[in-house]
């Protein structure tokens, strides 16, 4: 019995090692301040990874969410994220969806959507924010993230 329990958790560890990702590059997930509407919680999130195009250093910029559900049945929940470079920018939606978040849990964070930009010679900001409302119902506060678009 106690062979079977210990082949069960080492097959459950080696599928989880298996399923992380190996890139040592891969972009770390920074999320904001928490919204909410009827019962449903948002958190946006902000990711920027760099990469290089031939000479030119690039920023690819990706929108996540965070969406908790503390009501006592499933909802449908609609989001939209918008981008935009702080110092003078102005806001570009980056993506929209719909998703089924079950009771009483929280799923995410989860990618909306994602932008590339040329790292310029300043090192600007990056900025993302995100809202969430439950279908039927009202739209939430604005949760944003931001993140210097080009730091090493």
């Amino acid at each position: 019995m106690k062979l079977k329990q210990l082949t069960a958790t080492a097959g459950a560890a080696l599928l989880t090692a298996l399923a992380l990702p190996a890139d040592a590059h891969a972009a770390a997930i920074a999320c904001g301040g928490a919204v909410s509407t009827q019962n449903i919680g948002a958190q946006g999130c902000i990711s920027a990874e760099r990469w290089k195009d031939g000479h030119v250093f690039m920023r690819n910029i990706t929108a996540h969410a965070v969406i908790t559900n503390s009501r006592a049945h499933a909802s449908y929940v609609d989001y939209e994220a918008y981008f935009r470079i702080r110092e003078g920018g102005h806001w570009v939606k980056l993506g929209n969806g719909r998703t089924t978040v079950q009771r009483r849990s929280t799923i995410g964070p989860f990618e909306i959507g994602n932008t590339d930009r040329v790292c310029g010679p300043v090192n600007v900001t990056a900025e993302i924010r995100v809202h969430v409302r439950p279908a039927g119902g009202a739209w939430s506060n604005w949760s944003g993230a931001a993140t210097k678009q080009c730091q090493t």
